[in-house]
């Protein structure tokens, strides 16, 4: 079965509560439902060796936990004779028996459940004599980890999560990252890393997600590495806010066999859950456009009394989208270069490129990362690609032991025309990259090289043949007779100064009624021009550019009477990704739109005289 027909499946238990529960409150019931079948499942094969060890070390006075947690080898369990289809049998007492069968979980299994508050759940369905029903219809689900791997059990709650989001007017996009960004970004983090990948390499790394979700981008992370390299691990870290996408996330690390302690529950800006900890991979994608005013207070705290010991020491960025302040919360969490370095992906919208002048807390953020010869890449997503915006959004990736080649280099991937329609949409979803486009947009990082892609367009300006992506360096074919090649760039590199910018201000005297100029009357400013902040103004020279000989070219022309206030002068940086791929589409000549003209009326002529006949 595959995760759309068994999330479909499970999605028909609201037939049984439609009415005693509204539509928005399905969630609370289905989610650890499924869970808990989930755990029931993979607790089966071990239960009789479990009960058995349960009652020789309780009878021989022994603290039995260790004990069971050896002999069902997934880092739970559950010591009572009782699952699910065994609540079937008694009927009267079923709200009881579920109770005992809840109570009998190691700890860690039941903190899942009390993040749902699973209780109220169950005397609600009581209540309503609800809890056999929808008892029966979860134990008539086959969720045995050999009929239904981890990898389809994580799709089903993230479609299940994304279905109660829909119908509860809420964000799904805070739970739900689609699967495909994902193994975009996982592929971008590993690719560099021969000896990650290398199979028989029984090597060990950690990878930490602030904003973990479900836990997809963990899940898939691991995935892709098993897939290569069987012999190694991925330990898993992470931090959740929302208690239900936490609940899930635990149970799919418990039956992974991760150590659920580094599942922390909690909001990561204002209370790290990890904050000696520092890991090889890191992967987030965070809220897009959400303040944080909640947690405000603790930020600017941290900011002030910490500086740069802190996350935050760079700047911050203005209260109503956060975003940038896990970009920071990332770097923080950098393993040292010393000490083998880190990499991490995150996915922002394209405010974080460009938003805030020179001095602005977004613009010391940016300055923060490409000073210090962070920033590998970024990748430009189709719209259109997530389940509650449409907007443009990026992939960052960010190292501090970039390749010896890449040092000092930012590489721009503009891979918003590498999408295909979806087949059913998805709220905002339309789109999705094929492996494909993941393929070409990897392979374009792994080579670190500048690509166009190249279209031939007949003499109508009409394509012929698919486009080719091609190396920049490459020599293009001719085009036609009458038509052209359109080029496009995919790939560009540039130098990390190539993005920054110093900001002058630009004062002009200040004169009184007869055309003279102010001069000041006491202090250091006696005798000097006065400025007239109505005439004040600004320029923006780049940082390699000799800032004189821009002003005597650029300014002095135009104002021969201005100067430079060097006191206010600031640095800034900005990454405006889009003009950097824009290119100028000459309209048609006039020759071509007549004789277009011409055919159609020629073409309309014909058919109205085939309607007289």
């Amino acid at each position: 079965m595959n995760n759309q027909a068994l999330s479909s499946f499970i999605w028909s238990v609201a037939d049984l509560l439609r009415g005693d529960y509204r539509q928005s409150e399905y969630g609370r019931v289905i989610l650890p439902f499924t869970i808990l079948r989930r755990l029931d499942c993979v607790l089966e094969a071990t239960k009789p060796a479990v009960l058995a060890e349960f009652k020789s070390k309780t009878q021989a006075g022994l603290n039995p936990e260790p004990f069971l947690l050896r002999k069902t080898g997934v880092g739970f369990f559950n010591s009572s004779p009782l699952d699910l289809p065994t609540l079937l049998g008694d009927q009267d007492h079923i709200r009881q028996n579920l109770y005992a069968y809840l109570q009998a979980f190691s700890p860690s299994a039941r903190d899942i459940f009390d993040r749902f508050d699973f209780h109220a759940q169950v005397e609600r369905l009581a209540k309503a004599d609800l809890l056999y029903l929808v008892t029966e219809k979860f134990a008539n689900i086959d969720l045995h980890p050999q009929v239904v791997d981890n990898a389809t059990m994580g799709s089903v709650f993230e479609e299940l999560i994304r279905k109660f989001a829909e119908i509860s007017n809420e964000t799904a996009g805070e739970h739900f990252t689609p699967r495909e960004v994902i193994r975009l970004m996982v592929n971008l983090l590993f690719i560099e890393d021969d000896d990650v990948l290398t199979p028989g390499n029984a090597v060990v790394r950690t990878i930490y997600d602030p904003t973990a979700g479900t836990g997809g981008m963990l899940s898939v992370a691991a995935e892709h590495l098993l897939a290569h390299n069987p012999q190694a691990r991925l330990t898993m870290y992470g931090q959740e806010l929302n208690d239900e996408s936490y609940a899930i996330c635990k149970a799919d690390m418990l039956i992974k066999g991760q150590d659920v302690g580094n599942i922390v529950a909690g909001n990561t800006l204002s209370d790290d859950g990890h904050v000696t900890r520092r890991f090889d991979y890191m992967l987030a994608n965070p809220p897009f456009g959400v303040e944080w005013k909640k947690v405000e207070k603790q930020v600017r705290q941290e900011h002030e009394q910490k500086g740069y010991d802190g996350r935050f020491g760079p700047g911050l960025p203005r209260v109503s989208d956060g975003s940038m302040l896990f970009l920071l919360h990332l770097i923080s969490k950098m393993r040292p270069a010393a000490e083998g370095g880190s990499r991490f992906g995150i996915v922002l919208n394209g405010s974080p490129l460009f938003t805030g002048g020179a001095g602005s807390g977004e613009s010391e953020i940016r300055r923060c990362v490409l000073e210090n010869d962070l920033l590998e890449a970024i990748v430009g997503l189709p719209t259109d690609m997530f389940y509650n915006t449409g907007i443009a959004t990026y992939v960052w990736i960010v190292s501090n032991r970039k390749p010896e080649d890449r040092k000092g280099y930012v590489q721009l991937i503009d891979a918003s025309s590498f999408w295909q329609k979806m087949r059913k949409s998805l709220g905002s979803k339309r789109r999705e990259m094929s492996d494909a486009h993941i393929s070409t947009v990897t392979n374009l990082f792994g080579d670190f090289t500048e690509a166009e892609q190249v279209t031939v367009l007949d003499a109508r300006g009409q394509p012929v043949g698919e486009p080719q992506l091609v190396p920049a360096t490459e020599t293009l074919p001719a085009a036609p007779e009458g038509g052209r090649l359109k080029r496009v760039p995919i790939a560009r590199i540039f130098r990390n100064e190539d993005f920054g910018y110093t900001t002058l201000t630009v004062e002009r005297p200040l004169r009184d009624e007869a055309g003279n100029i102010v001069v000041g009357q006491k202090g250091k400013q006696k005798g000097k021009p006065q400025p007239d902040s109505a005439l004040r103004d600004t320029e923006n020279v780049p940082l390699g550019e000799d800032i004189a000989a821009y002003f005597a070219r650029e300014v002095l022309p135009h104002a021969p009477d201005a100067w430079i206030d060097d006191e206010k002068s600031k640095v800034g940086y900005e990454i405006p990704f889009n003009r950097h791929f824009y290119v100028f589409e000459p309209p048609r000549s006039l020759q071509a739109i007549d004789e277009e003209l011409k055919a159609v009326s020629a073409n309309i002529v014909r058919m109205l005289g085939e309607l007289a006949e």
